[in-house]
């Protein structure tokens, strides 16, 4: 799921630079310059014709894939509640620690991709039935899927000696940014250009010392601690958001777990290409690059 949508907004901004040469001057446009080399030039219609070829049959057929999924859910009476959209991105935040700062100001958008991969589940498996038992059994036998540990949404700021993280400590107090200073002064590669943002963290996390979250539970949202003795050297966590631990009931994730069994049972790939007939979808690139 990640995956996907980090592609849908790859292949959007993509999209918006191919349509942007037709909106902005046509012809004249195309001509312009977008580089030089030398006294070599590439041209912005090479530009865009070289992201066609690359891309562009895969960001059209994510628009049509869209497109369909929303007319299909129409057409069966499939809908997605909020509460479903808002479970799955809560299990999400918990189990990929990768979610930074930029992912939680993109939060609808992950949302929006959440709900149509529901709809694009419950499209591929309405007519797939699992009994009772299986469901159940499938619960019991995978009760820690439907629990979420407490995970804390840090950033840190990564320095070498003590003198150096009272420096950044008392910078901090006199109202310096804690991520513009990770930017200038974390020695964490990893983090120092995401402003010390290392995503979200739970008690089972190994990658980073245990004292970040039982600090991390001592802080309010805003706040950041003093100074840390890790391996690196010296560190100061600040507590960006939280997100508290839930087990779901069985009767949370029932319909959750149908899908993902139906889903198991199927032999064909599933995506939105098997309902591109039934949606009489007609594009650019014909029946063979469906």
């Amino acid at each position: 799921m990640v995956i996907a949508a980090l592609i849908m907004v790859n292949c959007l901004t993509i999209a918006f630079f191919l349509s942007k040469a037709n909106l902005a001057g046509g012809a004249v446009m195309n001509e312009e310059a977008v580089a030089t080399v030398g006294k070599k030039t590439i041209l912005r219609q090479e530009w865009l014709n070289e992201l066609e070829a690359r891309y562009g049959k895969d960001v059209l057929k994510e628009m049509v894939d869209q497109k369909v999924i929303e007319e299909m859910a129409a057409k069966y009476k499939i809908k997605i509640t909020n509460q479903d959209v808002e479970r799955e991105y809560r299990m999400l935040q918990a189990t990929y620690n990768s979610l930074s700062k930029q992912t939680v100001k993109n939060e609808e958008k992950w949302k929006e991709q959440i709900r149509s991969n529901l709809l694009l589940e419950e499209l591929l498996t309405k007519d797939v039935e699992v009994s009772s038992d299986e469901l159940s059994n499938y619960y019991e036998k995978n009760k820690e899927l439907f629990h979420v540990p407490p995970a804390f949404h840090l950033s840190h700021i990564v320095v070498s000696t003590e003198e150096e993280a009272d420096q950044a400590l008392q910078e901090l107090a006199q109202g310096s940014n804690f991520s513009t200073l990770a930017m200038e002064r974390s020695i964490d590669e990893f983090s120092a250009n995401e402003g010390g943002d290392i995503g979200y963290l739970s008690e089972e996390d190994e990658r980073y010392p245990v004292q970040y979250i039982q600090i991390a539970k001592e802080l309010k949202k805003g706040a950041y601690s003093m100074p840390i003795k890790v391996d690196q050297g010296y560190a100061i966590i600040k507590l960006e958001g939280k997100i508290n631990g839930k087990k779901y009931s069985f009767k949370d994730v029932k319909e959750q777990i149908r899908r993902q069994i139906a889903l198991e049972q199927m032999k064909s790939p599933a995506t939105a290409s098997t309902f591109w007939d039934d949606a009489k979808v007609d594009w650019f690139y014909g029946k063979e690059g469906n």
